[in-house]
């Protein structure tokens, strides 16, 4: 599968930060803000957080049962390894660009449910952080694609 290209798997919001999220196949996504519904919104550096399939699928691996959004990402993405990408590349998501912020984060809680399940959890090292730099939609089914950097 192309490096460069890849699918969105889900789009998952939350009302309060710390919760898991929950997939609303689609939704608005406002230039200089993130999904307007989502409690990470904001005029910030990490307005939406993307995860990838294959990170989802090595906890499964290990053994956790989850759900895309589990990990508080607002998109879940397939064929594309987001956490490989530098920061400072450029998105072109359904009707949206973004560009990369932020890769990993240090976890909420010490030891989320996940964690404390499985020992692991991929989010801190494997999610990114993007702003947003065009509003649209964002659809569960569109297109991700890498088009370029800085």
């Amino acid at each position: 599968m192309n490096m460069k290209t890849g699918q969105v798997l889900a789009v998952n919001i939350s009302e309060k930060r710390g919760e898991k999220k929950h997939n609303i196949n689609e939704a608005y996504i406002k230039s200089d803000w993130g999904i307007e519904v989502d409690a990470h919104s904001g005029d910030w550096h990490r307005q939406v957080s993307l995860l990838s399939l294959s990170s989802v699928e090595k906890m499964r691996a290990l053994g956790a049962v989850i759900d895309y959004g589990d990990f508080a990402e607002n998109l879940t993405v397939a064929g594309i390894d987001v956490a490989a990408l530098p920061i400072g590349t450029r998105l072109q998501i359904g009707e949206v660009q973004m560009e990369v912020t932020q890769i990993g984060k240090e976890c909420h809680n010490k030891a989320c449910a996940i964690k404390k399940q499985v020992g692991t959890c991929v989010m801190p090292i494997e999610g990114i952080f993007a702003k947003t730099l065009t509003s649209g939609w964002v659809r569960t089914g569109d297109n991700v694609e890498v088009i370029g950097d800085k």
